[in-house]
């Protein structure tokens, strides 16, 4: 074990203690310092980015970089203003640390309190978007967890601005701890982080599914986020057409290289023949590659406009093209299509089009995904756009936190018992007292005076 990485990350576990603490006020005021820090340092963030983007370029050329990772690597001045606006939506949320979540009497003079309390030391291990700094750190400062980052080797420029303008403004905020947040940056670096479960408390991992994977199968930290983005469209036999097709062709077309973006489109058999070289032609115009069963392929492949059309062969069922590629296949019910996705999918995102409000409950009671969506494209699941500001990453782990995950995913509670000489002896044997398990309606905050 590196000297260097074990002395970083156990300031920054120490770190975590006193930023657990730190008052609302004074996090917001960190979290404006950053916002500002990121405006005044435009030209030195982009100067350093161009370097990246420069290096990225010869990769693509040598086929050791793909389009879409180059694409989400750029910072402009419209990303730094999105990095702003995220910081300052962070700045509006309510303080959940030390909220307290319930509150129970065991009997007279003795209360109970659930309450909200930062998990501790987070790792985040991510690719190719510099912009996920500025997000998780805000987050992560808002619900006073301290912070391991560690990006990708095609952002190491970028990432190492940011980071250090970030930081900087955090640590000269008065009333902020000094190194509870982490930068590492060479490959070596995240094996030794995987190895610190005595330290780490949480690792959130983005990027591609081999990545994702690789982190999730190489730790005993508790890992969130998902390894996949298998999302998926049906198209229900009493679809409106019009809505079918604007959201089919959104949820592909929009941002294919997204996890929230559809991979695969079911069509219900009784409204393929009129829906699907309708849809067919948007997407043949959009350069959409499609890969259908048997009876998609038999209504498409003599529709003359398409011009990429080939067998679906059983993995393109499971795969994750993030990228103008889609899977289609033609079902005969509801339920069908249900079964298609649940064996399938990620659990990450799918949608149902339907007029049918009994068709529309029973997809989003047996889909087992972590969002769901009726009359909408996937490509609605995120945290910004679900209201969070922004997200630390989308779970599909049933336990903790699912789907996308803002500042409430980042926090867990702890209990405090209130009592006043109270001993478990008096509540057992022949005249035990007996609980009262009475809910109240009070605060752990208020009954300390704070």
């Amino acid at each position: 074990m590196s000297t260097n990485i074990l002395t970083r990350v156990t300031l920054a576990k120490s770190a975590s203690i006193p930023l657990a603490s730190v008052p609302g006020a004074t996090k917001d005021k960190a979290l404006a310092a950053m916002a500002q820090a990121l405006d005044s340092n435009r030209e030195m963030i982009i100067s350093a980015n161009k370097k990246d983007l420069a290096a990225a370029e010869k990769l693509v050329e040598a086929g050791k970089l793909s389009k879409a990772l180059v694409k989400r690597l750029k910072v402009d001045d419209v990303k730094i203003d999105e990095m702003i606006a995220g910081i300052r939506d962070v700045i509006k949320f309510e303080d959940l640390v030390g909220k307290t979540l319930s509150a129970l009497e065991l009997d007279s003079g003795l209360e109970l309190y659930q309450v909200s309390c930062p998990i501790g030391l987070i790792g985040v291990i991510f690719e190719s978007r510099p912009d996920v700094v500025p997000q998780i750190m805000a987050l992560c400062l808002k619900s006073g967890n301290a912070t391991i980052f560690k990006g990708g080797s095609e952002a190491a420029n970028s990432n190492r601005t940011i980071f250090e303008v970030l930081v900087n403004a955090i640590e000269s905020t008065d009333g902020m701890p000094q190194g509870a947040f982490a930068l590492m940056e060479t490959r070596e670096e995240v094996n030794e982080m995987l190895k610190l479960d005595d330290y780490i408390n949480l690792i959130i991992p983005r990027g591609s599914n081999e990545f994702v994977k690789y982190i999730q199968d190489n730790t005993r930290i508790p890992v969130l986020g998902h390894s996949a983005g298998i999302c998926h469209v049906y198209i229900d036999s009493r679809a409106d057409i019009k809505k079918a097709i604007d959201i089919s062709y959104d949820a592909k077309v929009q941002y294919p290289a997204v996890c929230n973006a559809m991979e695969t489109l079911l069509v219900h058999e009784d409204i393929a023949e009129y829906f699907l070289p309708q849809i067919g032609k948007k997407y043949n115009d959009a350069g959409v590659e499609l890969r259908c069963d048997d009876r998609s392929f038999a209504l498409l492949k003599d529709m003359g406009f398409i011009k990429a059309i080939l067998h679906a062969t059983e993995e393109d069922w499971r795969t994750e093209y993030n990228d103008l590629i889609l899977s289609i296949k033609v079902v005969d019910s509801l339920d069908e299509g249900i079964d298609h996705i649940n064996r399938y999918g990620s659990h990450h995102t799918d949608a149902i089009v339907t007029e049918d409000k009994r068709n529309a409950a029973k997809f989003i009671d047996l889909v087992d995904s972590s969002s769901v969506m009726w009359n909408a494209s996937t490509r609605f699941s995120d945290g910004f756009r679900y209201g969070k500001g922004a997200e630390v990453g989308i779970s599909t782990n049933k336990i903790h936190a699912r789907g996308p995950v803002g500042m409430e995913g980042l926090l867990i509670y702890k209990y405090a018992l209130l009592g006043s000489g109270h001993k478990v002896a008096d509540y057992a044997g022949k005249n035990a007292k007996r609980y009262t398990h009475k809910k109240l309606n009070a605060s752990l905050a208020d009954k300390m005076g704070n």
